[in-house]
């Protein structure tokens, strides 16, 4: 079901908001170069974005609003830690937000940068199995469309148009070649 997107209504510049602030690093190199770079710096305690599997091929994914490109995204559920949650515990909380499911199998995967060169925000990546049902009230403005899509046909989701969000691509591959024994994650 394909819904139409929120109503702007007002756009400002922040200097500073809740999540993100701006910094000013000096550097010097090794060949003498000095440079003055800007990088946003988070406020939380990192992220999480899983991969919840319903069965050995079909994965779960949420259509959400994203502000940024003002439009919907279907892509891999994901959210913030909470102060003194481990990724594990985070993971399970925001599924149980996102999608209605916990998972009694959390393994993770890898973390990623969204964008190294201006962000220091780093996301977990987690395998999330064996799915139960349960719903935990989230933050989220309206329910979350829950698709499940097979993995075995992830080249397929890229052509959907509403595939963007480079983490949940990543996260997706990473996770069907863990799945299919090509890769181990080190830990």
């Amino acid at each position: 079901m394909r819904k139409k997107p929120p109503i702007v209504l007002a756009t400002r510049s922040v200097e500073q908001s809740r999540f993100l602030r701006a910094e000013q690093i000096d550097l010097e190199f090794s060949n003498g170069e000095r440079r003055t770079h800007e990088r946003l710096r988070t406020t939380g305690f990192g992220a999480v974005i899983m991969v919840p599997m319903r069965d050995d091929d079909t994965v779960l994914l949420v259509r959400e609003y994203a502000t940024g490109i003002e439009g919907y995204e279907l892509g891999l559920p994901k959210g913030r830690l909470d102060r003194d949650e481990t990724a594990e515990q985070g993971a399970n909380r925001e599924l149980k937000e996102e999608i209605g499911y916990g998972a009694r199998d959390l393994h993770i995967l890898a973390t990623l940068s969204l964008s190294p060169t201006y962000m220091s925000a780093m996301t977990h990546v987690v395998l999330a199995r064996d799915l139960y049902p349960e719903r935990l009230q989230g933050d989220e403005p309206e329910e979350l469309e829950v698709v499940p899509w097979k993995l075995s046909e992830l080249h397929t989701l890229l052509l959907e148009p509403e595939v963007s969000e480079g983490r949940s691509i990543a996260a997706l591959f990473i996770a069907r070649e863990y799945l299919a024994g090509r890769f181990r994650p080190v830990r």
